[in-house]
């Protein structure tokens, strides 16, 4: 399928690593991210919040966004603080800071098929963190199934913004991007709930009369059940569900051949 685009919806920081596995495999990557990704206009509450690390019962990472962002104030991982994420994306991350399995404690769900809060959260003891100190790094806003679990159990839990996100307007050259891959069949990889509501705001901004029904044409590759929900909900319904970690995204695209 020499015509057929495997389309990374990424922010473009984290989507070129795909982008170049995809080509590997002999298609043709199309780089198109569907959220931007920016960094705080005041880090201090972020770097106060990273000062006391050491005093954490458990650190969560939501994203690999919210990793990196963290990163970006640290020189190293303090010793002996377990950190929680919930997808192999944010381990992958976590690695390329140097933090490990090996020199780190590292909760995450253990069936990469439900990489979500939910399944981070039934795979912790959490009457060990009633009373302790649980941080939770993320972008502006969000689920707050997290940390409102974690005060359940009686956690002195605080969330703090990392990195601010948005979806990019409708330029005229994305509008001509979006336009040529909305004219035939493409794979289309979507790892965020958000990205897709954005995508679907985009294409009926786009052509108001027949831009929702186009995207609901193309194939949809998600890592969680909670993204394939927010597709059929769009009335997409060619849907391949893989799992989380890049691997397994790899291998959905293979399975098009």
């Amino acid at each position: 399928m020499p015509d057929r685009a495997v389309v990374i919806t990424r922010p473009r920081a984290q989507a070129q690593p795909l982008a170049q596995a995809v080509r590997a495999l002999g298609r043709r990557a199309v780089v198109l991210p569907l959220l931007e990704i920016a960094p705080l206009d005041d880090s201090a509450p972020l770097r106060a919040a990273l000062a006391g690390l050491q005093s954490c019962a458990m650190v969560v990472f939501v994203s690999p966004n919210a990793v990196d962002a963290a990163f970006a104030h640290l020189d190293r991982w303090p010793p002996g603080v377990p950190i929680g994420v919930v997808g192999e994306g944010s381990r992958a991350a976590l690695a390329r800071h140097g933090v490990t399995d090996e020199n780190a404690t590292i909760h995450c769900p253990p069936d990469p098929a439900h990489s979500d809060s939910e399944h981070l959260l039934a795979s912790l003891d959490l009457s060990a963190f009633a009373g302790r100190r649980v941080l939770i790094v993320r972008g502006d806003g969000g689920r707050e199934l997290t940390a409102d679990t974690l005060r359940a159990a009686g956690a002195q839990v605080a969330a703090v913004a990392a990195y601010r996100r948005s979806v990019p307007p409708l330029s005229a050259a994305l509008a001509a991007e979006l336009g040529a891959l909305l004219a035939g069949p493409n794979d289309w990889i979507i790892t965020s709930s958000e990205a897709l509501r954005g995508l679907a705001g985009l294409v009926r901004e786009l052509d108001p009369d027949t831009g929702l029904v186009r995207l609901q044409a193309q194939h949809l590759i998600v890592p969680h059940a909670r993204i394939a929900e927010t597709a059929r909900a769009l009335g997409c319904d060619r849907i391949t569900l893989t799992g989380s970690g890049d691997a397994r995204l790899l291998a959905a695209i293979q399975s098009q051949e």
